[in-house]
């Protein structure tokens, strides 16, 4: 099943979705109009979302209830890349110009704190005190995560460990909060709403592993963003972190160097000493694993073709190439 055809199964709620986000975006300030509207242009895959209206389905969820949850979700994610633009430096993201680049890094910053805060508007709004408890711990652990990525920049003694707890607060946990809130907001036992945690959590890892992957080995223009963006931010992602571990005296030397000092000087040398040393992979074979565990913690949930539609969601997250 293509990205398409999982987007038909769920074509009226993303519709729905799109109509919440414009919707509650709206302000009386131009300047946030402006910025939400580019934003939004910006379109996206919008996987939070479709994840989170396929887990509702999924759980026979009843009402509209699923829809502005998997708005929410959506916005909590554009705050967070409106920040890291700016903490990155960022100048591209989907091909385009990013809104810090167009509209500055203050007008930026402010804009996401808006887009954040109508996040919690929107959840309090339902009056279930399980999905604030859920989001208000995954808002917390992902700004941990922004932290603690900021930590690892440019230290070459960063260790597998500490890059996967980055990318499961700063990507999966996102996901795994999704599911698990659409399972609430379907009435459903303690066991799905786990289950579907579960399978969150291992989608979005699988997903972000095979994202650094492509930070290699990938077409800039497909991808539309800059191939070796995280080398050039000093950011030591699993297949920097493989190649310094395996790597020869003069490969681990070399690459110890470009994450120190950031940039693409030896991008060439680097992707050819992240390829001799099976960094990429290493890192997709690790992808491919998370995804096939969050598929056996689908096992759980009773057939149905929302179901088959989260089943080959997994199996996007690691054959994805842009």
């Amino acid at each position: 099943m293509t990205l398409e055809e999982i987007r038909a199964l769920v074509k009226d709620d993303l519709a729905s979705v799109n109509d919440v986000i414009r919707a509650r975006l709206k302000s009386v300030v131009p300047l946030v109009d402006q910025i939400a509207e580019h934003i939004i242009s910006g379109g996206g895959k919008r996987l939070r979302p479709m994840l989170v209206v396929l887990a509702g389905r999924a759980c026979d969820h009843e009402g509209s209830a699923h829809i502005e949850a998997a708005a929410f979700i959506e916005f909590i994610h554009t705050a967070t890349l409106l920040h890291d633009d700016v903490v990155d430096g960022s100048s591209l993201r989907r091909g385009r110009t990013t809104a810090n680049e167009v509209f500055g890094n203050q007008a930026s910053v402010l804009v996401g704190d808006f887009v954040y805060s109508r996040a919690f508007q929107m959840m309090a709004a339902l009056r279930s005190q399980p999905v604030m408890e859920i989001m208000a711990d995954a808002t917390n652990v992902i700004a941990e995560g922004e932290v603690l990525q900021l930590m690892n920049a440019h230290d070459a003694d960063t260790t597998e460990q500490r890059y996967l707890e980055v990318i499961y607060r700063k990507t999966a946990k996102l996901f795994e909060a999704g599911a698990e809130v659409a399972a609430v907001l379907s009435g459903s036992p303690e066991t799905i709403r786990k289950a579907l945690a579960t399978y969150g959590r291992h989608l979005g890892t699988a997903y972000q592993l095979v994202d650094d992957v492509l930070d290699y080995r990938s077409n800039p223009t497909e991808r539309g963003k800059n191939l070796g963006d995280d080398l050039a931010e000093g950011k030591p992602t699993l297949p920097l972190i493989h190649a310094l571990k395996h790597g020869n005296e003069g490969q681990r030397a070399a690459i110890r160097l470009a994450i120190e000092k950031g940039g693409l000087a030896q991008l060439e040398p680097i992707v050819a000493a992240i390829e001799a040393t099976g960094g990429l992979e290493y890192t997709a074979q690790l992808a491919r694993s998370e995804a096939e565990r969050a598929l056996t913690a689908l096992e759980t949930l009773p057939g149905s073709r929302y179901k088959e539609g989260l089943v080959a969601l997994a199996r996007f997250s690691v054959e994805h190439t842009t």
